[in-house]
């Protein structure tokens, strides 16, 4: 739909990139259990669209002995190929939702991952030349000064600044041209903006991924007992909608915004995006041709 009929989508934003990684992803971080596409198919699925893939190797919890895992590997032998063999014309920049930006230099589009470790950065650097980085939120970085020193990196195309941080507008506005071009925002967070635990929350994720054995992490959101609802995340003081991003964080010279999900259903995903890139005039077309036509019943 998005190819076929482009007057459906917003004309100031595009997709750049689509992350994840498999369910059983030894190096995978931030959510466990999740993505049960089979990786030629993601494959083969960017390159058939030009779109930038993101692996989303973000372990807060690597060693040396980490690095040999064959699947991991494998992994990155696959997308590697994508970034330095696909022939077709990227898009205008890697971020989620983006309104212009930069090309890859050979004018092919460029895989990415998103990491935590720089043990696993500096492995992949000299393993898998090719790919670009984005440093992740699992890092929990919410003093802003310390989210500026991760923007100074020059091995971080991208970072991902924790959602506490999206309304320090006067620290934000700050910054020089070429570091908000490096800020990718995640817009659409649910959990708790008061939250003391988050980073132990990753890290027992970390755990899951390594295969240890430990308890499942116990949050302490007041409304955790309710699973992710975008209503919820829509009320949070972090969240970012359409309007801020048009009247506020790109005139400011921000570019790149990141919506969360790949843990949820398909049709909560649907709705994230009928927000976030749909025109309102076109989501009941888009919808029915998706799903809706005169035999539904929901109950």
């Amino acid at each position: 739909l998005y190819r076929e009929h482009r007057e459906y989508f917003y004309d100031w934003c595009e997709i750049g990139s689509i992350y994840g990684a498999p369910g059983d992803c030894l190096w995978g971080g931030g959510r466990v259990g999740f993505g049960e596409a089979k990786a030629r198919d993601v494959v083969s699925l960017m390159r058939e669209y030009g779109i930038s893939a993101r692996l989303t190797f973000s372990n807060s919890l690597l060693n040396e002995k980490h690095l040999d895992d064959r699947d991991c590997n494998k992994l990155c032998v696959a997308f590697m190929n994508t970034s330095t063999q696909n022939s077709r014309k990227t898009l205008r920049t890697e971020g989620v939702l983006q309104n212009g930006g930069t090309r890859h230099t050979d004018g092919l589009v460029q895989n990415g991952v998103k990491v935590h470790s720089d043990l696993l950065m500096d492995y992949i650097r000299k393993e898998y030349p090719g790919f670009y980085f984005v440093s992740s939120t699992t890092k929990v970085l919410t003093d802003f000064r310390d989210f500026e020193k991760e923007l100074k990196r020059q091995e971080f195309k991208y970072v991902v600044p924790d959602f506490r941080l999206n309304r320090d507008f006067k620290e934000l506005d700050s910054l020089p041209d070429e570091l908000k071009g490096k800020v990718e925002f995640l817009c659409n967070e649910c959990c708790w903006f008061e939250c003391y635990d988050r980073k132990a929350c990753y890290e027992n994720v970390s755990r899951k991924s390594l295969g240890e054995e430990c308890e499942d992490h116990v949050c302490v959101s007041p409304t955790a007992n309710r699973g992710y609802r975008f209503s919820d995340a829509m009320k949070n003081p972090g969240f970012i909608g359409i309007e801020d991003i048009k009247h506020k964080y790109m005139p400011m010279g921000f570019s790149q915004f990141k919506i969360e999900g790949r843990s949820l259903g398909s049709a909560v995903v649907l709705e994230m995006l009928l927000y976030y890139i749909t025109k309102p005039e076109y989501r009941l077309n888009i919808r029915e041709e998706i799903y809706l036509d005169s035999m539904l019943d929901l109950f």
